[in-house]
């Protein structure tokens, strides 16, 4: 008999769920990777990612790094990373993020406005021409913090 070896978990595993047929009221903080399947109401805060399983229902404002959403929110969202909306998705609430992904299919009422990730801006400063030359010297790329 062969014997099965439990596969080792990739980066970003799960670090706890919401399992489908839970229901959960309150304040959630957590660090790493957490999944909703069930119905959360409250407050969901977080520098991480949280994902949200098709057939959740969440009622919150959340505060996240990243949120994948493939169930239902009802609430706002801040993420300082990234925001993506999988079908079939339904979102009412706004969102704030520097990147946002809404995929052919999901149903978005609300406002979006793509914010900055402040350490991630680069400007492009061109230096003077040098005078014993004739041709311009490339520009070089600053970052801002």
């Amino acid at each position: 008999m062969q014997e099965r070896t439990k596969p080792a978990p990739a980066d970003g595993s799960l670090n706890a769920l919401l399992g489908r047929g839970s229901q959960f009221d309150g304040k959630l903080t957590f660090e790493g990777t957490v999944r909703i399947d069930g119905t959360f109401t409250g407050e969901i805060t977080t520098n991480d990612m949280l994902i949200i399983g098709e057939g959740a229902k969440v009622t919150a404002d959340i505060t996240c790094g990243s949120v994948v959403v493939n169930g239902e929110v009802n609430g706002n969202i801040k993420a300082s990373e990234m925001v993506e909306l999988h079908k079939p998705a339904r979102m009412k609430g706004d969102v704030a993020t520097p990147s946002f992904m809404v995929e052919k299919g999901v149903m978005f009422d609300g406002a979006a406005k793509m914010e900055s990730a402040g350490s991630n801006l680069v400007t492009l400063n061109r230096p003077h021409r040098d005078n014993r030359e004739t041709r311009e010297t490339p520009p070089t790329a600053e970052a801002k913090s």
